[in-house]
């Protein structure tokens, strides 16, 4: 009989996470309060009232905010449609 010598490899997989992009709102002088906060969380399920009001009153004295940290397909998806819906936004990445 021979014996064979069977190699064993280490097929560990490590997956580093998906990027992260933010995702930002942009001040204009177009829409109203009530329609930016409304359009917020129709946009973002997981806002509530509150951080709507908090990211839209950001945007309005700072002239941007972070709407949501998200992977980039989600991002560019929060990211459209804002703009849809006439609100000025736009990803970048989140170091």
């Amino acid at each position: 009989m021979s014996t064979q010598l069977i190699e064993k490899r280490d097929t560990t997989v490590v997956r580093k996470p998906a990027p992260r992009y933010r995702v930002l709102l942009h001040n204009d002088d177009y829409n109203g309060m009530d329609f930016v906060v409304m359009t917020l969380i129709q946009t973002v399920p997981s806002l509530s009232q509150p951080q709507a009001i908090d990211i839209m009153m950001s945007a309005h004295h700072d002239g941007t905010a972070l709407v949501i940290t998200a992977a980039m397909e989600p991002a560019e998806f929060y990211s459209e449609t804002l703009k849809s819906h006439g609100l000025s936004s736009s990803i970048e990445p989140d170091d």
